[in-house]
């Protein structure tokens, strides 16, 4: 299979149906393709909401986290069942349009063919955030450019697209999606940032607070100074035969 859409969803009910429906729109009779919903242990109607667009849409799959997880978890659940070559994750909250996955998966697709791992992240910005997530999430951005040298203008975009061994290749941990670039990189990829439209939120509520991602970012950041600081790259040579 050529792509797999992974979108890990936690109370997002009112929004499963309209993503879906902007995700076939997108890709259909474009690419062999799959969506992987992954219910991070919803409360809501999502749960009942997925099991109902599983009748209408036929190459949706759903997996389900008995408690929740955490984000990077279930991004990492869909990734390591999906069955496609390349990944496109998006968020579930409908504000990342599946319009440009399209794009972001041409560009991959040529930087591909350089070797080396490759990641295209969606760039928002014109972002449609309130005032104080956007200030928020700028400061974070300029910090964490500066201490990892990731030249990623923006990190938090849940819209990327990536080969599903080479996400798998990386260090896991709670959290990693918001240092993927990092970590790409870490491994000798490649990191290109490509403009996406964003979207206003219309249903539901964000599932991050601005104080709660300031501590644990600090911690998450500094754990990730040190596993750039410990990697090495390796450059493997071809295999040859023994007295050649």
């Amino acid at each position: 299979m050529e792509l797999s859409v992974v979108v890990p969803v936690l109370n997002e009910g009112g929004n499963i149906d309209p993503l879906l429906a902007e995700v076939y729109a997108a890709l259909d009779d474009k690419y062999d393709y799959e969506v992987v919903y992954v219910d991070d242990g919803s409360r809501d109607t999502t749960p009942n909401e997925l099991a109902a667009a599983r009748k209408r849409y036929p190459r949706l799959r759903v997996l389900t986290h008995r408690t929740t997880c955490g984000q990077s978890t279930a991004l990492r659940s869909g990734i390591k069942a999906a069955r496609g070559h390349w990944i496109a994750t998006l968020d579930g909250d409908g504000q990342n349009d599946p319009a440009d996955i399209p794009r972001l998966l041409e560009v991959a697709r040529e930087k591909a063919a350089d070797n080396g791992p490759v990641l295209v992240a969606g760039y928002r910005k014109k972002r449609r955030d309130s005032q104080i997530k956007r200030v928020s999430s700028r400061i974070a951005n300029a910090v964490r450019s500066r201490l990892l040298g990731d030249a990623t203008p923006d990190t938090g975009c849940g819209l990327k697209v990536y080969t599903r061994t080479d996400f798998l290749n990386l260090p896991y941990f709670d959290h990693m999606h918001r240092f993927l670039p990092a970590l790409f990189q870490r491994d000798g990829g490649t990191v290109i940032s490509v403009e996406v439209n964003h979207r206003h939120r219309q249903r539901g509520k964000s599932k991050y607070g601005t104080l709660d991602r300031l501590i644990v970012g600090i911690t998450d950041l500094m754990g990730v100074m040190w596993l750039k600081r410990r990697a090495r790259v390796a450059e493997v040579m071809e295999e040859s035969d023994a007295g050649e």
